[in-house]
């Protein structure tokens, strides 16, 4: 619980950042996704600018508990896609994170990869996420018209010993409106 414990001590201080720093807000709809599609929704996460980066406040439920891979993906669409091997599969209609640099590396939210990266998304024991996290390198203007993926697994910012640190299927999205959509 030392590891609880810390991450309490983080979300305090990402609040009061929040409440101190926000310039600009937006909410962002979440849905369960699987081979089939879009599912029901789970929650959503606020989106805010701050003068540290990119704050998002997940108010998300009915996930499996422990940390979840956290990303920024290219394309608006959380729909799923045959794979290469001609499998159905959970949002892939998103595309690969998010990498305007086209730097190819997977190296976390605080190092000089692609900007996709966001820390790991922590699900409590009853399934419900609400812990704030910071993207330092990240504003909404970056991520509008992209999408927002959770991952099946966690995530070790790094392409060893798995590529993309490791998080495995996709299980949640949402799609980050550009603001050219709703004028």
């Amino acid at each position: 619980m030392r590891y609880a414990a810390l991450l309490g001590g983080l979300s305090a201080s990402l609040l009061l950042v929040a409440e101190a720093q926000a310039n600009d807000s937006m909410d962002v709809e979440m849905n369960k996704i699987s081979a089939d599609g879009v599912e029901d929704s789970i929650g959503s996460i606020t989106l805010e600018d701050t003068e540290y980066g990119l704050l998002l406040t997940p108010e998300l439920k009915d996930l499996e508990t422990g940390p979840h891979g956290f990303h920024v993906h290219q394309n608006p669409s959380c729909e799923a896609q045959e794979n290469d091997s001609g499998h159905k599969t959970a949002g892939l209609y998103a595309g690969g994170h998010y990498d305007p640099e086209e730097t190819g590396s997977h190296k976390g939210p605080y190092d000089d990869g692609h900007l996709g990266d966001l820390p790991v998304l922590i699900v409590d024991e009853d399934g419900n996420a609400t812990l704030p996290v910071l993207a330092p390198r990240l504003s909404i203007e970056d991520i509008e018209g992209r999408s927002i993926m959770i991952h099946e697994g966690g995530d070790n910012y790094s392409d060893d010993p798995e590529a993309l640190g490791g998080g495995g299927n996709r299980v949640g999205c949402g799609i980050v409106e550009s603001s050219d959509d709703s004028e």
